[in-house]
């Protein structure tokens, strides 16, 4: 926990299958405390960094929310999902042998400056005052508009067919599921995000955050020196 004169904010290692607001209400219960939120939804099948605001920093939400962000991933090139990864089941699989290494990077350093991204089906992106999902999940239509974002980096750090990993530089807004699923449209064979990983938010690293079970304990211990949990 980092305390600030006007509240606090933690650096939390958001663990697989769990929902960002998952997070926040485990938290809530464990600092005992109304005033929380989180900077920067994470899918439930991504994990890392995830800042936690506390009290009166969670004014700060929106100034941590635009920083940039950098990710490590996976994605799998000739299979495509609805949701853009493994949210849900591949509905298509192409032959991809005579996609090159050299193709796969071209195609990736496409998408590098400002761009126009549509956001999956499959998320949180308000429709007439409904989450997207809740559309796609009942099979229904929806169409969502495109966004600028920016792409500051997109490195293919390692390509082993079908699965190709990456790291990823890019502004507020950004959803890697997305870029994902436009580079396997790129290439002619289709992908899906089947990895995921936030690293940094602006200065902020995966590697000094903690796990959610680290804090639980240090909360327990202070709780049972007599210790405020506000001394996190």
């Amino acid at each position: 926990m980092i305390e600030k004169e006007d509240g606090n904010f933690l650096l939390l290692n958001k663990p697989i299958a769990w929902t960002s607001f998952d997070v926040v209400n485990k938290l809530r219960y464990l600092l005992k405390t109304k005033k929380i939120g989180h900077a920067g939804t994470l899918d439930p099948l991504a994990t890392g960094l995830l800042i936690i605001c506390t009290g009166k920093m969670t004014k700060c939400i929106d100034e941590f929310q635009g920083l940039e962000k950098e990710y490590t991933g996976k994605l799998v090139l000739g299979q495509t999902t609805p949701s853009y990864d493994l949210e849900t089941e591949p509905t298509s699989s192409l032959e991809i042998s005579h996609i090159t290494n050299d193709q796969i990077v071209t195609a990736a350093n496409s998408f590098l400056g400002k761009i126009q991204q549509v956001p999956p089906i499959h998320s949180s992106v308000k429709v007439n005052g409904k989450r997207a999902y809740a559309f796609a999940r009942k099979g229904q239509e929806v169409i969502l508009k495109p966004r600028e974002v920016e792409i500051k980096e997109f490195e293919i750090t390692n390509i082993t067919k079908p699965s190709v990993t990456f790291r990823v530089v890019c502004s507020k807004g950004t959803y890697i599921r997305s870029l994902a699923n436009d580079l396997g449209q790129t290439l002619g064979v289709g992908a899906h995000l089947s990895e995921l990983c936030r690293t940094r938010i602006g200065d902020f690293q995966l590697k000094n955050a903690e796990t959610l079970e680290d804090i639980a304990n240090r909360i327990s211990d202070l709780r049972t020196n007599n210790t405020s949990v506000t001394a996190m």
